[in-house]
């Protein structure tokens, strides 16, 4: 089930689901530990002898933000219960607290008195063994505990102050499905304390008048000791649950307004959606600088894995975003995890140590995440490498600078990261045809040469030579220019298909025997985004064409699928349908008109494509990784970070490119200045 509505300081984050359920709830990191495990965290409602869960099925659900913050605006109505419900839910910007805010309106003309029950199935380190959960007197609150995690629970209503309604118990265990079924009758059992694998609920009774409401508030401390929740439950209560909601509104909308940008002439839902973007982008970065892909548990069901890691070349991408986008301090922050702290840690085999090159992903502390890129092929050791993970990190270092011109904090960067990558990417090509030697292509699906690498290398070396010039490192700025023009001369020669009239994949090989891969990909338009390629070059139009000839989605509301017959998560298979449409893919093609635009109108084949990724989201803004040919439900996981970032990318693209195309004079300009993309301006 996708998750919606995640809320999170880069310490603590909280993801629900479609149902408005907690699923995933990381502290102190984002992407790990994940204390619920996707197990969820239920709200119900009983009234007058009968008893809800909220869900979709019973409830009808408005799941949205209140404009620009990550406070939640979610309404619920029950076809039988004279009851509306709305809710706003922060995690505090500061400190590690969840709050919760119900107002509940009295539909009827009778006095009501509901009660509301919340529910926390909480499996502290990941694990739900050995956790102990029980009624703290002194406080009137839950403790869930467990090692150096501590969950302190209490909640408040116009009136009263403290839980007075609680249960304890057992879960997953024995036929015990766990303790949120104690609250089905409207009561609870109030046992003080339980321990093994253990959930529990609260209890918070309400008198509302005829066409009056009520408004009551829940929170959790979290944190990894005693004292630590203590003092954040009473910094709530000192300061009032409704007050932090109020300034968790006002930061955000302060933290947002840095981004705001004119978009002249693009529909209000682009803007929203945008914005929405840099939002939810917030979320997913952990303090110490990690760019997760994306925390969604579900994904679980394939081999016992998440997308909760940072991959170097997404946060990458990320990162360049938020540079442009006016957010400095967090491209910088994941700029320095890789460059101190990724790239710190030596891999399991010494042999590795000292590559110069990035592994394909990492957990947030910046230890290696797990792998299925084997070391073993033919008998013989390979290097289990995408260098397009190392490439783009020194492309958005170049970029930060870029943007920003603070050589004092690019400097600790350059060496000896930089220059260690630098040298690994120009060491890393085959003697005979000066392309890289083989790794694993971007979708981490095959091990081979492809054409996205070569235009990735190029950008990083590209971006070395202009950080080398910046230093005054003349001969290492001139080697990397050189390794870039002899990268783009390759492609060309050993990757260009004459008899097809476009770019190939890649070369595979197999058994000693190259063979040329000319699978028409979504990830060929790199050489424009990245490898600063002429989109008006011919080879490049060409190439173009058959990604969206070949590509476009001609069922349900289109998009571009990554390449032919892709077979991950395949929704669909019948002619016309190359596998799911990709948010990235299409943003991608979006990217690619921009560059190539050269007037206002030709500019304006854009935007149907940036209005296709804004519309394939949830009601909130949440975007996907792909979405079902037909009926454009979410598949695999959400919100993705790099589809969040790339539409933020492409946004920029367009206005920028809109800019340059002001006056009439600058409508016709070279190709060659044309082909330069946002991604490739200096």
């Amino acid at each position: 089930m996708p998750r919606d509505l995640p809320i999170g300081n880069g310490t603590l984050l909280a993801s629900f689901d479609l149902d408005y359920q907690i699923r995933d709830f990381y502290y102190p990191r984002v992407g790990k530990e994940n204390h619920a495990l996707g197990y969820p965290w239920r709200f119900g409602v009983w009234l007058d002898g009968a008893f809800s869960w909220l869900d979709r099925d019973t409830w009808t659900l408005q799941r949205a933000y209140v404009p620009d913050t990550l406070v939640t605006a979610v309404t619920a109505t029950h076809p039988r219960l004279p009851l509306r419900l709305h809710f706003n839910d922060a995690v505090d910007y500061e400190k590690n607290i969840l709050l919760r805010q119900v107002r509940v309106q009295n539909l009827s003309g009778n006095l009501l008195e509901p009660r509301l029950f919340f529910h926390a199935d909480i499996n502290a380190l990941e694990n739900e063994i050995g956790d102990t959960v029980f009624f703290d007197p002194r406080n009137a609150c839950l403790v869930h505990y467990k090692g150096p995690r501590y969950f302190m629970m209490s909640c408040a209503t116009e009136t009263a102050l403290g839980v007075s309604a609680f249960a304890t118990g057992n879960k997953r265990h024995r036929g015990l499905e766990g303790t949120w079924r104690d609250a089905e009758d409207g009561e609870l059992g109030g046992n003080p304390i339980a321990q093994g694998a253990v959930d529990s609920v609260i209890g918070i009774p309400l008198s509302i008048a005829p066409g009056q409401e009520a408004v009551c508030h829940y929170w959790m401390a979290v944190g990894e000791s005693y004292r630590a929740v203590e003092e954040l439950h009473h910094f709530v209560t000192r300061t009032a649950p409704e007050r932090l909601i109020a300034r968790n509104i006002d930061y955000w909308r302060h933290w947002i307004s840095a981004g705001t940008r004119a978009f002249p002439g693009l529909p209000d839902l682009l803007v929203e959606r945008y914005r929405r973007s840099l939002l939810i982008l917030r979320t997913q970065i952990d303090r110490g600088g990690a760019v997760l892909a994306a925390n969604d548990t579900d994904i679980r069901q394939f081999n016992q894995d998440t997308y909760s890691y940072m991959w170097p070349r997404d946060g990458a991408i990320v990162a360049q975003a938020l540079d442009r986008a006016g957010y400095g301090s967090l491209s910088r922050q994941f700029l320095e995890f890789c460059t101190e702290k990724a790239a710190g840690y030596s891999y399991s085999a010494s042999i590795l140590a000292e590559t110069g090159f990035l592994m394909h992903k990492y957990n947030p502390d910046g230890s290696v995440g797990s792998s299925w890129q084997p070391w073993l092929e033919d008998e013989e050791m390979v290097f289990p490498i995408q260098e397009d993970e190392t490439a783009l990190v020194i492309w958005a270092i170049w970029h930060h600078y870029a943007v920003h011109r603070d050589i004092e904090a690019i400097r600790p960067l350059y060496s000896p990261f930089v220059e260690q990558a630098a040298d690994f990417l120009l060491s890393f090509r085959d003697d005979k045809t000066g392309l890289p030697l083989p790794g694993y292509d971007l979708w981490e699906e095959r091990r081979g040469v492809f054409t996205y690498t070569a235009a990735t290398v190029i950008a990083g070396l590209r971006a070395a030579a202009e950080l080398a010039t910046l230093f005054q490192d003349e001969a290492r700025a001139a080697v990397c220019l050189s390794g870039a023009q002899d990268m783009k001369t390759a492609i060309d020669q050993y990757l260009y298909c004459p008899r097809d009239g476009r770019y190939a994949r890649g070369i595979m090989v197999k058994d000693g025997v190259q063979r040329r891969d000319s699978t028409v990909d979504s990830s060929l338009l790199g050489l424009v985004i990245f490898g600063g390629y002429d989109p008006l070059d011919p080879r490049m139009v060409s190439t173009a064409q058959a990604v969206e000839q070949r590509l476009w989605v001609q069922a349900g509301s289109g998009g571009l699928a990554r390449y032919e017959n892709d077979g991950y998560q395949r929704a669909l298979v019948r002619e016309g349908v190359p596998g799911n449409p990709w948010s990235v893919c299409t943003l991608w093609l979006a990217q690619y008109r921009i560059a190539a635009a050269r007037s206002r109108k030709e500019l304006q084949r854009a935007v149907p494509l940036l209005v296709w990724a804004a519309e394939q989201t949830l009601p909130s803004g949440v975007m996907p990784e792909q979405v079902h040919p037909l009926t454009g439900e979410f598949l695999s996981v959400s919100p993705l970070t790099w589809s969040h970032g790339t539409l933020v990318a492409a946004m920029l693209d367009y206005a920028e490119k809109q800019a340059a195309l002001g006056g009439p004079e600058k409508g016709m300009q070279s190709g060659r200045h044309a082909a330069m993309s946002a991604t490739d301006r200096r």
